[in-house]
C-alpha cells in the first residue's frame, strides 16, 4: 500500500479485520509502520455495517507526511510521533433491515462528528498531548504504544468509564430488598391459600 503513495504527501485510507491490530502475526509490520511513522488514525466502525460479515472491522489512515503545513487551503500541526485512535463500535443506533440480517449503517451526521475529530486533531492549535474524549477518541503518542508492545487496539489507549461507579449502591440494595420483601410475602400467601385449600377436601399439609 505504501509504495503506490507519493513519498511526499501521499494518503491512504483501507479497511482491515481486528485481528491486524494486535495479533502476534502481524507485530514486525505493525511495529515498523509505527517506528517510521506512517500511521495517521486508526479507526473501529461498529459491527454489522457490511452486507457479507458481521464482524468490526478498523479503518486504518496511512501518511507519508505528518510534518504539517498548508493542505488543500487547511493549516496543518506537526503530527510527528502520534496516532490517533477513535472507537465508534457504540455507533449502533441506526438500523437497517435487510433480506436476512439486521444492519447498521452510519448516518451523515455521524461521519460529519467522526471527520470533525480527525480534522480537528490535525489543525494548528490542537494540543495532542491533551486530545481526548473517554470512550471516543485519544491523541497518543508512539512512545506509549512501544510499552504497549506495538498493540494498536484503540480500546489499550482510550479511556472507558466505568459506569457502575455512579451506581447508589445503598439506594439500589435497598430497592432490592423491598422487592424481595414483597415477593416472599406473595409467596408465603401463596402456600398459605395452597394449604387452606387442601384442608377444605379434607387432605391437610403437615
Amino acid at each position: 500500500m505504501l509504495s503506490h503513495l507519493k513519498p511526499a504527501n501521499g494518503v491512504a485510507g483501507f479497511l482491515l479485520a481486528n485481528g491486524a491490530l494486535n495479533d502476534s502475526d502481524t507485530l514486525k509490520i505493525r511495529k515498523k509502520l509505527v517506528q517510521n511513522d506512517k500511521i495517521e488514525a486508526i479507526i473501529v466502525l461498529p459491527r454489522e455495517l457490511f452486507i457479507t460479515t458481521d464482524i468490526s472491522v478498523t479503518l486504518w489512515i496511512l501518511n507519508q507526511n505528518k510534518k504539517g503545513g498548508s493542505y488543500h487551503g487547511r493549516n496543518l500541526r506537526d503530527r510527528k510521533h502520534e496516532i490517533l485512535f477513535m472507537d465508534l463500535r457504540q455507533w449502533r443506533e441506526n438500523p437497517v433491515k435487510g433480506e436476512n440480517k439486521k444492519k447498521v449503517r452510519l448516518i451523515a451526521e455521524q461521519i460529519g462528528k467522526a471527520a470533525g475529530i480527525y480534522h480537528t486533531w490535525q489543525s494548528e492549535g490542537t494540543d495532542g498531548t491533551k486530545y481526548e474524549v473517554p470512550e471516543l477518541y485519544r491523541s497518543v503518542g508512539i512512545a506509549e504504544i512501544k510499552t504497549k508492545g506495538w498493540t494498536l487496539t484503540p480500546s489499550k489507549y482510550i479511556e472507558f468509564i466505568d459506569h457502575d461507579l455512579d451506581i447508589d449502591y445503598e439506594k439500589e440494595m435497598a430497592r432490592i430488598q423491598a422487592e424481595m420483601k414483597e415477593v416472599m410475602k406473595q409467596e408465603r400467601k401463596s402456600q398459605q391459600m395452597l394449604e387452606d385449600a387442601f384442608k377444605g377436601i379434607g387432605y391437610g399439609i403437615d
